[in-house]
């Protein structure tokens, strides 16, 4: 596993022996990365479910400004500090270890960017979905990136999330959401 392109372009990541982590493929993380292009710049990303974070590693190194890395279990936390030292990205990475409600309980905002890739088929993503927008933490025209089984299906909606985009690759589907404006009040 690399990061792909940017500022870290080639440097391999550590990712668990065991399998444990499914980390995203690089031909997955390229088409992404591809989708994010215009929201990637001096933006603010969290990586729930982090695993190796790999994903807001490639977010930083493509040009967003801090990264909030976030997973509940204590090995892959130690991954990712290795990870994100080993690309020296210390200053623009905050790294929690927390479940996903806890971290996005935690979060001020606004962020620009989230990425979700829970295990499949576990019943986070549109637990954490809901969170996500009853949090209210994300700017107006935030992404949210899920990644899930192409057998999972996702709704239309999600409070003020639409889904702007759905690609499959292999058993590997990615959807993605915008923040919708806030709505305007009558004066």
């Amino acid at each position: 596993m690399r990061i792909i392109a940017g500022e870290f372009k080639g440097r391999r990541l550590r990712s668990p022996e065991d399998g444990r982590v499914r980390p995203t493929s690089d031909k997955v993380k390229e088409a992404v990365f591809s989708m994010l292009l215009p929201y990637l710049h001096d933006s603010t990303a969290v990586d729930l479910f982090a695993g190796t974070g790999s994903l807001g590693l490639e977010a930083i190194s493509r040009g967003a400004r801090m990264v909030y890395f976030a997973d509940r279990d204590r090995r892959s936390i130690a991954l990712v500090r290795e990870n994100v030292a080993h690309c020296r990205a210390e200053e623009r990475s905050v790294i929690l270890c927390s479940d996903y409600k806890d971290t996005l309980r935690r979060l001020q905002g606004p962020v620009d960017i989230v990425f979700l890739d829970p295990p499949y088929d576990a019943g986070f993503l549109t637990d954490a979905l809901g969170e996500i927008d009853a949090r209210g933490i994300l700017s107006e025209g935030a992404v949210v990136v899920a990644e899930h089984s192409v057998r999972e299906s996702l709704p239309e909606t999600f409070g003020r999330l639409t889904k702007i985009k759905r690609k499959k690759y292999g058993k590997i589907g990615i959807t993605l959401y915008e923040n919708a404006a806030e709505p305007e009040t009558e004066k």
